[in-house]
């Protein structure tokens, strides 16, 4: 064989073998991450597709809806290290955020639990709710257990049933905040938390912050407003920061898995290998500008603080273990009809000569959930086409959303208004004739 063609065989050769070498890492480093983030229910093979991709729906509750339990624990890693060796404190749960979305209206709401809400009796006499997923993994071998333990008491205060988990540490968002370049945040109260995480940031104005500076944000409840309340509002605030940035590099999904190779040991879910995929298409194709925050202490105060045994505690506005209030707002606000959660009001005007038509569209509407309803006749006017539609309000874009779709057609604004008609309802319905007469 010549010397040319032995260099020329060499370096196809060496080609060759870089291929298949980074092939194995790919499977070996692509294995490792998905099975660490899904707990062993799956393999690379399993993200990559030649054919095109099909979606595995999420499970869902009776009323479906996709519930996801995200927690957070203070270790910067899974073993709880902080710096100063292990603690058990840093396997409590000083997160605790409930996210639940409608896979087929794009739906999508969040609530934060406080840390210190009385819980069920745990391992120790204090029996707070953050103690539930380190009593159940006491020795940080079981992560299964203590998720699925605080799934279940999460789920009881709020009587909704959880199909997901993700559990993450501190690490995890100093990494993911970094990683992503930074991300922005406006919030909604000043918080001065000068002397424990030194979370300085005043209300309504936009900061770009970084990893280190999320966590103290995250951590901060002493100079808030509500304490716990705001902490947990702080940490939606960082959440949809973290989305922002996500669509906003526009990444995709082999960055995303690469974004989760920075976070090691950092992420644990149940979520199965196709699950994944599906909510990775589900993040391209929800608007998450109307994403929902549901308060506990507005415009309804459903819980307060207060000391048992001399242990301070949050507990529900009723009494300790008086859930009922809670559960009833949470049943509101999870419906899958923006009209109950945002509680919109409905004028249905009969604008023709034909009696009966505004109650006989009113117990339509009635039967497809909506509520708050009122009807009457339309003032003296002509009113053309069958149906038009106005919006008094910029505050319940779900119903407006609906209620557009229930039509067929396109809201008109408070300043088209017909001239004398009421202006105090959030939406007006006219039903009219639909031809003009000559």
């Amino acid at each position: 064989m010549s010397k040319k063609r032995k260099i020329i065989t060499s370096i196809i050769l060496a080609i060759v073998l870089l291929l298949l070498g980074g092939l194995i890492w790919l499977v070996v480093w692509g294995n490792d991450i998905i099975a660490k983030i899904t707990g062993g229910q799956g393999n690379v093979f399993d993200l990559i597709t030649f054919v095109e991709p099909t979606y595995e729906r999420l499970k869902t509750d009776e009323n479906g809806r996709t519930n996801i339990l995200a927690f957070g624990t203070s270790g910067y890693n899974m073993e709880g290290e902080e710096g100063g060796g292990v603690h058990d404190g840093a396997q409590l749960t000083d997160s605790i955020m409930v996210i639940s979305l409608n896979q087929d209206t794009g739906d999508i709401a969040m609530l934060s639990l406080p840390r210190d809400l009385k819980a069920s009796p745990t391992c120790t006499a204090t029996g707070k709710i953050n103690e539930v997923y380190w009593c159940n993994n006491m020795e940080g071998d079981n992560e299964q257990a203590g998720a699925e333990a605080l799934m279940e008491e999460v789920g009881s205060i709020l009587n909704i049933d959880f199909q997901y988990y993700a559990h993450l540490n501190w690490s995890s968002l100093i990494q993911i905040v970094n990683t992503l370049g930074g991300i922005t945040v406006t919030l909604d109260e000043d918080i001065e938390d000068y002397y424990f995480t030194g979370a300085v940031f005043e209300a309504g104005k936009e900061y770009t912050i970084d990893g280190d500076q999320a966590l103290g944000l995250a951590r901060a409840r002493h100079g808030t407003t509500s304490g716990d309340f705001s902490r947990g509002a702080s940490q939606q605030k960082i959440l949809i920061g973290i989305k922002d940035k996500i669509f906003e590099k526009q990444l995709s999904l082999t960055d995303i898995i690469g974004l989760a190779n920075t976070l090691g040991d950092n992420l644990r879910t149940n979520f199965n290998v196709e699950e994944l995929k599906s909510i990775a298409h589900l993040a391209s194709e929800f608007d998450f500008n109307s994403m929902r925050q549901i308060s506990l202490i507005e415009p309804e105060m459903l819980m307060t603080t207060g000391e048992i045994n001399g242990i301070s505690y949050v507990l529900p506005y009723g009494g300790a273990n008086y859930y009922t209030r809670i559960r009833e707002h949470i049943a509101k606000m999870l419906s899958n009809n923006p009209s109950v959660y945002e509680d919109a009001t409905i004028l249905i005007l009969n604008g023709t000569e034909t009696p009966g038509l505004a109650s006989t569209e009113q117990t339509k509407l009635e039967e497809a959930g909506y509520a708050n309803i009122t009807i009457d006749d339309a003032p003296e006017g002509e009113y053309i086409g069958e149906y038009t539609l106005y919006t008094l309000t910029e505050e319940k874009p779900a119903t407006k959303k609906a209620l557009e779709s229930q039509y067929s057609l396109t809201a008109g604004s408070a300043e088209t208004l017909p001239e004398g008609l009421p202006t105090n309802y959030d939406f007006i319905i006219i039903i009219g004739n639909k031809e003009k007469t000559e």
